[in-house]
């Protein structure tokens, strides 16, 4: 099992994909470049935030239903406590943007340096109801690109 403590700290998102598993096909989960960070305190606490980076704009009507809709789709939020189990770091999701998260989210990781994969798990994709497999790459805040 990894030593927790090298998972202390905040990692910014490098990438993110979806592996249909019906298709084999792999794409950007939220479009290429997406904006976000997951955090890990040594009070065994932890939060994910990621947005895509192309979201769009307020008009001056204000938002749309479909428009809000749309921002909902573009992003991820959660707050949660964690263990360590083996390979896999195990969320133990409290509140999340996806109400239906609610509970334990198990995910096999691995470090190396400054960079944290998190993935191989399978699990649907909120937005389409289709079963995916996500990785997500991060590199630890304070380290050189």
């Amino acid at each position: 099992m990894p030593d927790a403590s090298a998972l202390i700290g905040s990692w910014r998102m490098i990438s993110w994909t979806r592996t249909s598993a019906a298709t084999g096909e792999t794409v950007d989960a939220l479009g290429p470049s997406p904006i976000g960070y997951i955090a890990y305190h040594p009070d065994g606490r932890m939060m994910a935030t990621v947005f895509r980076r192309d979201r769009i704009s307020q008009s001056s009507e204000g938002w749309s239903t479909e428009e809000k809709a749309e921002l909902f789709d573009d992003m991820l939020a959660y707050v949660a406590s964690y263990t360590l189990e083996d390979n896999r770091v195990v969320h133990h999701v409290e509140g999340a943007w996806n109400p239906d998260w609610a509970g334990d989210l198990s995910r096999p990781f691995t470090l190396d340096g400054d960079r944290l994969s998190i993935g191989g798990a399978p699990g649907v994709d909120p937005a389409t109801g289709e079963d995916v497999i996500y990785n997500m790459e991060f590199r630890k805040v304070g380290c050189q690109p």
